[in-house]
C-alpha cells in the first residue's frame, strides 16, 4: 500500500516540479526515516549513486542546495557579444532574423541559427 501511495504522491508532484526534483525530494523524506538506500531506489526511481551522495549529503547536514535542479545546458554562442548585436540591431534597419544572422556572421564570425536569433530577440525585448 505505501508503495502506492508514494507512486501517486510522485505522478502528482511531477504536475508541479520538475521529475528530477520529485524523484529527489521524495527520496529525502525517505532517507531520513530510515529507509534503506536499494528500497529508496526501487520506490522513486532515482539511480544508486544519487541516493548515496543524497544520503551523504543530509547526514552532512549541508542540505541548502538539495532543492536545486540545474546546471546542464549549454553556454550561448552569442554570450559574450549579445550587447553588441543589440546594439547593432537598434542603430541599422533589419527586416529578418536572417538578415540579422547573417550580420552576426559577418561581424563576429559566428554563425547561429534563426531559432537563436528569435531567442536572443524575445530575450532582450
Amino acid at each position: 500500500m505505501a508503495e502506492e501511495i508514494i507512486k501517486k504522491t510522485m505522478k502528482f508532484l511531477k504536475i508541479f516540479m520538475a521529475e528530477t526534483l520529485v524523484k529527489r525530494i521524495v527520496s529525502m523524506i525517505l532517507l531520513s526515516v530510515g529507509i534503506p538506500n536499494k528500497r529508496v531506489t526501487e520506490l522513486t526511481g532515482l539511480c544508486d549513486r544519487s541516493v548515496r551522495e543524497l544520503k551523504k549529503t543530509l547526514e552532512s547536514g549541508k542540505i541548502e542546495g538539495l532543492f536545486h535542479v540545474g546546471g546542464g545546458g549549454r553556454k550561448s554562442k552569442l554570450k559574450d557579444v549579445e550587447r553588441a548585436i543589440i546594439e547593432e540591431i537598434e542603430k541599422n534597419d533589419y527586416h529578418s532574423r536572417q538578415q540579422i544572422a547573417d550580420m552576426i556572421l559577418e561581424k563576429h564570425g559566428i554563425k547561429v541559427s534563426l531559432p537563436v536569433i528569435g531567442k536572443l530577440l524575445k530575450k532582450t525585448k
